[in-house]
């Protein structure tokens, strides 16, 4: 192992999947919430940080845009994770032995044709890769879990079905998060991403958008959310792809930067090959 790298949730979470994924020669560190796992990367007890910030099919992830620019982290890598969920059971259990099934709210809604083909009932559990361990624990062959391959492979549990969620393309975005950025132009196709706050002025954010438009940038991603629960203060996050070093996109963000009060930049990173 190179370095550590810090994630929220249970062992054999997709969070956890998506680690394996990006940086396979790292050291895995589960953390119990979105803060913790911030806070050990920022205090060196991990190399890196892995966040989820979007879903496909649920949008994004609640908390996360507050969370990241306040943080002390800079994004230096984004991994897209496709969502595959299986039916883990304790070993040796049949199919058709199988009564109930334990994840996630989120995921047990994910398997509804599944869930009804095979007349299982489902069960709320905390969280998916929890949900395995509890299946693990109880070792009642009617009780099965929904959760990723890796989760039944750490718990010891037997795959009884393989991707059976509903949407075949469910895929998540997680943002890999270092304590210093990395401002190399490491791919052809890079993404930038940053927050804003427009000025006090009619059209604000008309205006602050028309550089980009004017300078041929692509902007992937626009998202507003309030500040410190005041209605007014509204700060916005935006993906866009090139990097600060292009003539367009260096045009863009000067433009960004005369109608906006605050500009502060993410992070630049390769964009994810399942990007398209």
């Amino acid at each position: 192992m190179t370095g550590r790298i810090s994630f929220q949730g249970e062992p054999g979470a997709y969070s956890h999947q998506a680690c394996r994924q990006a940086r396979p020669d790292h050291e895995a560190v589960p953390c119990a919430t979105f803060e913790d796992t911030i806070e050990m990367c920022r205090r060196g007890e991990t190399d890196l940080a892995m966040l989820p910030v979007e879903n496909s099919t649920y949008g994004r992830v609640a908390d996360i845009h507050h969370l990241l620019p306040e943080s002390g982290l800079h994004i230096v890598d984004e991994a897209f994770v496709r969502v595959h969920i299986n039916l883990l059971a304790v070993p040796g259990t049949p199919l058709s032995a199988v009564k109930r099934a334990m994840s996630h709210t989120v995921l047990l809604g994910q398997c509804r044709g599944f869930l009804k083909k095979h007349g299982l009932t489902p069960v709320t559990g905390a969280d998916t890769a929890g949900s395995a361990r509890a299946v693990a624990e109880k070792g009642e062959p009617q009780l099965a879990a929904l959760a990723s391959e890796l989760a039944g492979e750490i718990y010891g549990l037997d795959l009884l079905a393989r991707h059976i969620e509903d949407r075949s393309n469910n895929t998540t975005r997680f943002l890999v998060m270092a304590r210093e950025p990395d401002l190399r132009r490491r791919a052809d196709k890079m993404m930038t991403s940053f927050v804003f706050r427009v000025r006090n002025i009619p059209a604000a954010l008309f205006k602050a958008m028309g550089g980009f438009a004017t300078n041929g940038v692509n902007m992937t991603k626009l998202e507003s959310y309030m500040v410190d629960g005041i209605f007014s203060a509204t700060q916005f996050y935006s993906d866009i792809e090139g990097h600060p070093d292009d003539e367009n996109v260096r045009l863009a963000l000067d433009e960004l930067a005369y109608f906006t009060s605050e500009v502060k930049l993410l992070g630049v990173y390769p964009a994810d090959p399942l990007r398209g």
